[in-house]
């Protein structure tokens, strides 16, 4: 059977509703994964509320795997306006990196508090089951689940799904940037491929889909360096490193435009076409479902 991805939330940082940025979205990172009969979602930003309307128009019996990249709060503030989650009939399966670690758990609970929102996570209707990924892989209905930790300020990691030679990556918040291994020689040379650590590019390696963070363009990095994001353009060369067959830019900086956006999509896909490489390139737009075979 085919995988279906569907984009949710596809901004960073903080919600950008309006005009400007209706063709790409406004909202906070949530994307969905399903592979057959299976729901994951991954983070839960503004993006999550979306979501819940629509699987309660789907069915009246919602199951979901929920993994977060990060509890940073543009990927969590979702949670408390997800109807599912106050639904009796929903079962809701969230999950933490390593065991007794609780991250996720601590800060979900948290934002419920009466000092933020006016309902408490005790009040929520579902069966809401806490699991982790203490091993670093997992399967679930015959889907192998697994992760690399990332570089980003309170650390984030990034989940691959798995199933029947289809594989999906969600790689999120990761400044890929810090950890390039020949900065001169890219530096230097603007259309050098910029090398990543082998492990990066295994963890991607060959994958169908590829949700990548492509926050920054080369212009705008030097200023943001060490906030947790890459530019696009070194996403592009960890997707060519990686043969992935698809890279959909991902968390997109509130301060850009559709129109930028644009600019940025078609820039990214010049360096693919430098770089010699088959590549596809796309910008993550919100309501935008794919069909992975």
């Amino acid at each position: 059977m085919p995988s279906f991805v569907k984009f949710w939330g596809t901004r960073g940082s903080i919600p950008t509703p309006g005009h400007k940025t209706r063709r790409y979205g406004g909202n906070t990172s949530c994307v969905e994964v399903r592979i057959d009969d299976t729901l994951f979602v991954c983070d839960g930003g503004t993006g999550l509320r979306e979501l819940g309307v629509d699987l309660q128009n789907r069915t009246d019996r919602v199951t979901a795997h929920l993994f977060f990249s990060h509890t940073h709060w543009d990927h969590i503030q979702g949670f408390p306006f997800f109807l599912p989650a106050y639904s009796p009939t929903a079962e809701l399966h969230v999950y933490d990196v390593k065991k007794n670690d609780q991250r996720v758990q601590r800060l979900l609970l948290g934002q419920m508090q009466s000092e933020y929102f006016p309902v408490s996570f005790g009040d929520l209707g579902a069966q809401i089951n806490f699991a982790d990924l203490d091993t670093g892989e997992k399967t679930i209905d015959g889907t192998l689940v697994n992760h690399i930790e990332q570089t980003h300020p309170g650390r984030s990691f990034a989940y691959s799904f798995t199933k029947g030679g289809c594989k999906i990556v969600y790689a999120t918040d990761s400044e890929l940037d810090l950890v390039i291994t020949n900065p001169v020689e890219s530096e230097k040379d603007p259309f050098a491929l910029r090398k990543l650590p082998d492990p990066i590019v295994r963890f991607a390696a060959e994958s169908d889909l590829l949700v990548a963070d492509g926050q920054y363009t080369d212009e705008e990095y030097p200023k943001k360096k060490g906030w947790g994001h890459a530019r696009a353009t070194t996403a592009v060369d960890l997707a060519i490193q990686a043969g992935v067959k698809q890279l959909a830019l991902f968390h997109h900086d509130p301060m850009h435009t559709d129109e930028s956006l644009d600019d940025i999509v078609d820039g990214c896909r010049k360096r693919v076409a430098v770089l010699g490489s088959r590549l596809v390139v796309f910008g993550a737009r919100e309501g935008v479902e794919l069909k992975l075979a």
